[in-house]
């Protein structure tokens, strides 16, 4: 029903945004183009999201909409340039010794909007408080994967957070101690789970951080003016005091949250937005627009299974689920935005070997789309369980690209597998999370962004203590391989490494620990007067600080 609903909407609405387009809505105002950039750069960037964010604590954000507004407002010590490689930002300058174990940086001279410096003493506080248990970050693991001195025994409650390996020498000088060497170590610094905070601040504001934009702190391009919790509208204006502030040329960024593509697109046509996202049909009518490009995302989205759920403990049946949906005409015909099939865990793109091959060059591919198979396997699984029918809901966001993809899940499973019964409960992002969070839920749709341009970062998520792992799934060779080549012998050798981590996915998807479904791609249209919105396939997915609106 929800499907049809929306259908009848899309058809009601092409012929609107078709006169639109006759009447030149997305390039009418192209007689600004004449005048000068210099005269006319500036104003308010307005941009559309489909979720709302979830939070504004850098310490705390787990999801991409929340890490994009806050990397407009708090700078770390590294940023991504338009490439997507790690910049210095508030590092002055990065020291590092013979054996890559000791980082020192110097920082530059930054103020917060509050009107203190930013110091070395701020990125101490916000790391320790990052791997205390006692803060209960989801990201809490991350500090080991950069492996920072005593990260897991404080993360473990065994060690003081103040026994961190990392040191303010003085008030712009950080020093960092690591376990080992870390490769992508200053790319990890631009991921904003390292940002710094101010204590006093955050401290006097207490549980209400990041409750109204008058409880928020800025160190970066853009500060915050209104803001609350679950906002459809975000409003930031142009920092004055930022470092940089000669080189960002927007007045402000509007975020506004709009979960119909077509709604957006409307809105985008009326000149109420710069940049969107489509879906959908909505591509193949836009696609020749030269507003239009595609952009390949990291994010991989796959359907998590409890595995302590009654049925979902069998390898057979989650077998079965996942050979049972034609990821193809997912990505193809449903999403069309330059998507791909994913038959795999380690995305395209990601991460290259010491021979500079991409991750997915060098292995093979599971779970293929294989009626079939997932027939064979079902066999086995009702054999195994005792049962000949089986009904499971599957958790989703109440995005129209989640909703398509979901009922398409639902239809190809249910046709593919007779006695299996998909039940589908939408709901808001935020609300999805946690209930995986807590377990409670038997399927979930669900994605996972890369924070660096390693293997890893997928790879750690499925260990069996991952803070990450909400499906309960564990196997003790993929905990040997990926712990290893995390910071053990394997992490020593570059090639054996490889090869581990190669070796951990195909056991995850030889035994269906996740269900892959594809990797994002993005179709955007971005206005014709706006350059300098940089995507990426990892870390902050999008950057648009850098933005000039002529």
């Amino acid at each position: 029903m929800i499907k049809n609903k929306r259908l009848s909407l899309l058809v009601t609405g092409f012929a609107s945004m078709m006169v639109l387009a006759a009447c030149g809505g997305a390039n009418s105002d192209g007689a600004a183009e004449d005048v000068a950039a210099d005269e006319t750069a500036g104003g308010v960037l307005n941009v559309q999201v489909d979720v709302e964010v979830a939070t504004m604590d850098p310490q705390m954000a787990t999801d991409g909409t929340s890490f994009e507004v806050i990397a407009n407002t708090i700078e770390g010590l590294y940023t991504l340039d338009e490439s997507g490689v790690a910049v210095p930002s508030l590092a002055e300058k990065t020291d590092v010794s013979e054996d890559g174990l000791t980082y020192t940086f110097t920082l530059k001279d930054a103020t917060w909007s509050n009107g203190t410096p930013v110091t070395a003493d701020d990125f101490v506080y916000a790391w320790q408080r990052l791997a205390d248990p006692d803060t209960a970050s989801e990201y809490y693991y991350i500090m080991g994967i950069a492996g920072v001195v005593n990260a897991d025994e404080i993360s473990a409650g065994e060690k003081d957070p103040e026994e961190l390996g990392v040191t303010a020498i003085d008030e712009k000088t950080l020093e960092v101690k690591l376990n080992h060497p870390v490769p992508f170590f200053e790319s990890l610094m631009a991921f904003p789970s390292f940002f710094p905070m101010n204590q006093a601040f955050f401290e006097e504001a207490g549980e209400n951080y990041g409750t109204s934009a008058d409880t928020l702190i800025a160190n970066g391009a853009f500060e915050i003016t209104s803001y609350e919790p679950a906002a459809t509208t975000i409003e930031l204006e142009k920092n004055p005091d930022y470092f940089d502030a000669e080189n960002v040329s927007l007045d402000g960024i509007k975020y506004q949250v709009i979960k119909d593509t077509q709604q957006a697109m409307l809105s985008y046509q009326n000149g109420d937005l710069d940049v969107v996202t489509l879906a959908g049909e909505q591509v193949d009518l836009f696609k020749d627009d030269p507003e239009f490009q595609t952009i390949q995302a990291g994010y991989l989205w796959y359907i998590s299974p409890n595995t302590k759920v009654p049925g979902l403990e069998n390898a057979n049946l989650r077998k079965a689920l996942g050979q049972a949906f034609d990821k193809e005409y997912i990505a193809e015909t449903v999403l069309k935005d330059g998507s791909n099939a994913a038959d795999y865990m380690i995305p395209e793109g990601l991460a290259v070997d010491p021979e500079g091959v991409d991750f997915r060059e060098t292995t093979g591919t599971y779970l293929e789309f294989d009626p079939a198979a997932a027939q064979e396997a079902l066999a086995l699984a009702k054999e195994e369980l005792g049962k000949d029918s089986f009904t499971f809901t599957m958790i989703i966001e109440d995005t129209e690209s989640s909703i398509n993809v979901a009922q398409v899940l639902k239809s190809q499973i249910e046709e593919n597998l007779d006695g299996v019964t998909i039940e589908i409960e939408q709901m808001p992002k935020k609300t999805r999370l946690d209930r995986m969070n807590v377990g409670d839920y038997e399927l979930a749709l669900t994605r996972w962004g890369p924070d660096y341009a390693d293997p890893m970062t997928y790879a750690d998520m499925f260990l069996t203590d991952s803070g990450n792992n909400k499906g309960f799934w564990s196997n003790a060779k993929y905990d040997e391989l990926v712990n290893s080549s995390l910071d053990g012998e394997l992490s020593l050798d570059p090639e054996a490494r490889w090869t581990a981590l190669q070796e951990a996915e195909s056991i995850i998807l030889e035994d269906a620990g996740i269900l892959p479904v594809y990797q994002k791609g993005n179709a955007v249209m971005v206005k014709s007067n706006v350059t300098g919105v940089d995507f990426h396939t990892v870390g902050v997915s999008r950057i648009v600080k850098n933005a000039v609106k002529e």
